[in-house]
Parts: structure tokens; C-alpha cells; sequence
């Protein structure tokens, strides 16, 4: 197979390659560098089956030969960076999407579109299943991302339905691991770096608020099998594992070893309280769960973050 991953050099794109790549396709990466890095692919640049174009997808998308797959993962997926980046996350939502959409129709090629489990916003059902429509402030700060992945899920859809495209929408829940940016300021990314540097780890509000936290190659293989089923409704990919932020930063400390205490902070606006994946469709179409324990995540994290850091 011949693979076109926008995004590629993200935290997600650029694991996406290797995975893809160990698998016998053809990847191509596709990336500007707004939050990826040539780090990322530095383990693949070289690999015989691997090109990497440098490209803005919110622009006419030229590339030449057939695609098999169309993934598109281009985004900034952090709170901080779509609240710095605000236009560029609904324009790579929106037409970044449209053009990802058109190149795989004019190649036949099917199309997988990266959402998010910010879809469901701060919700009103618990746990979250893939029929919930979500509780979304449209226009708050954090709405510029959830509404670029709403839109991204309907104008995928009317491609599917219009066109009778094969599409696939996979809601990612909180993903970590390796490759995360020291400064990315999601949680996991942002109590390591403070765990190991001896700082101080902030938690918002008290700490009540719950996420589930999934390691980045069960996110991968969760994709992975989407890709060979045709199911064109949006499937969860997450951990059902719900933890309190309070915890994680707890457990956090404990497996660094660091002596860093907890500073609260206020909750910032729109915040969600709960957040945690119902799997019952991935278990039921794609015999998909997560498999690597919470435990054995952070501490691969934690060390990759120690070398990184130099400590």
C-alpha cells in the first residue's frame, strides 16, 4: 500500500509512520513543522519506503502516483497550542480536510480523518459513546479546535455519502508517550517535565477532573485495524481507565522519584470535568483494546523524557 499521513512528523503522525512502515506500505509524510519536528522521522528519513514533503495542507495539496490510504492527522492538538494558534487550527480542520478529501477521491484512495474525543466537549454522559452529539461551547477559547473536528467528521461523512468514499473517523482519547514535546502543556507531557526537573506540578482546580489515558502504540494499532474495516461511523479509541488529574499527578511523582510538590492552579475556561471512552464498538468491530498497563506506559515515558532531558 502506498500511504499519504498528514501530519507525519507529530507526536501521532510520526508513530503512525514507523508502524505503517514495519507493515510493508509505501509512506509518505506530510508536514510544516507548526508543532511536528524533523525529529520525529529522524528514525525513518532513510528507510527505502519512506519520503517525507514539506507542505501546508490548508493549501492545494500536489502530490503525484496512486494512494491506496489518505490519513490525515494534521492538526495542533494541544490546549496551548490551538489557543496560540487558533486561526491554523480551524483552517487545517477545515480546509485542510476538504483538500485531504479531495486528493484521496481523485486518487480513489480511502480516507481515515483523525478526530478527537474533544467532539463530546464537557459532557453531559458518562462514560461517552459514539452516538453522544456532545456539549461544545462553539465560541469559547477551546472551540476553535472541537469545532474544526466537528466540522472534519461532517464534511467526511457528506464525502462518504455523496461521493460513496470509504471513510473511517477515529475519536482519539488522551494519548501519551514518547515524542510528546517538553512544552506540549497537556498534562501527562507537562508533570513529567515538572516531576523530573523538581518543579512544582500544577494542577487545575482541585484535581477532580477525570481523563483516560491511553499509550501511543495502542492508539496506532487501534488505527490500524479501523483502516481494514468498513465502518463509517465514528469508533472511540481510547482507555476506558478513567483516573482524576490529582492521581495522575500523584503517580507521576511516585514513579520519578521526585520530591516536587503539588501547586493548584485555577480550572481554565471550559475545562472538561469528566472524560472517559466508552470501547464497547472498537471491542465489538475491530476486537480492539488497550492493552498496555498505565503503569508500564508512564515509566516509558518517563525515561524517554529523562533522556531527553538529561538527567
Amino acid at each position: 500500500m502506498r500511504v499519504l499521513v498528514t501530519g507525519g512528523a507529530g507526536f501521532i503522525g510520526s508513530h503512525l509512520c514507523e508502524f505503517l512502515l514495519e507493515r510493508g506500505c509505501h509512506v509518505i509524510g506530510m508536514d510544516n513543522f507548526i508543532t511536528g519536528s524533523a525529529e520525529n522521522i529522524a528514525a525513518v528519513a532513510a528507510h527505502p519506503r519512506f519520503s517525507f514533503v514539506f507542505h501546508n495542507v490548508t493549501e492545494y495539496i500536489p502530490l503525484d502516483g496512486e494512494l491506496d490510504w489518505v490519513l490525515h492527522l494534521a492538526s495542533p492538538a494541544s490546549p496551548r497550542d490551538y489557543l496560540e494558534l487558533p486561526i491554523q487550527t480551524l483552517k487545517v480542520g477545515a480546509l485542510g480536510t476538504h483538500n485531504a478529501l479531495g486528493l484521496a477521491k481523485a486518487r480513489g484512495a480511502r480516507f481515515l480523518i483523525a478526530s478527537t474525543s474533544e467532539v463530546y466537549g464537557d459532557p453531559l454522559v458518562h462514560p461517552q459513546r459514539e452516538d453522544y452529539w456532545g456539549n461544545v461551547n462553539p465560541i469559547g477559547p477551546r472551540g476553535v479546535y472541537d469545532e474544526a473536528k466537528r466540522f472534519a467528521e461532517a464534511i467526511t461523512m457528506a464525502y462518504h455519502r455523496y461521493h460513496g468514499m470509504s471513510t473511517r473517523i477515529v475519536r482519539i482519547f488522551n494519548t501519551y508517550g514518547p515524542r510528546m514535546r517538553l512544552n506540549d502543556g497537556r498534562a501527562i507531557p507537562t508533570f513529567i517535565t515538572q516531576a523530573l526537573t523538581g518543579a512544582p506540578l500544577t494542577v487545575y482546580g482541585d484535581g477532580s477532573q477525570t481523563r483516560s489515558f491511553q499509550y501511543i502504540t495502542d492508539l496506532v494499532e487501534g488505527i490500524w485495524k479501523l483502516m481494514q474495516h468498513p465502518v463509517h461511523e465514528p469508533v472511540n479509541i481510547g482507555n476506558p481507565h478513567e483516573m482524576t488529574l490529582l492521581e495522575l499527578a500523584k503517580r507521576i511523582i511516585r514513579l520519578a522519584n521526585s520530591r516536587s510538590e503539588i501547586a493548584f492552579r485555577p480550572l481554565p475556561e471550559d475545562d472538561p470535568r469528566v472524560r472517559q471512552p466508552d470501547i464497547s464498538r472498537a471491542r465489538a468491530l475491530l476486537g480492539w483494546e488497550p492493552t498496555v498497563d498505565t503503569e508500564e506506559g508512564l515509566r516509558l515515558t518517563i525515561d524517554w523524557y529523562r533522556q531527553r532531558l538529561g538527567g
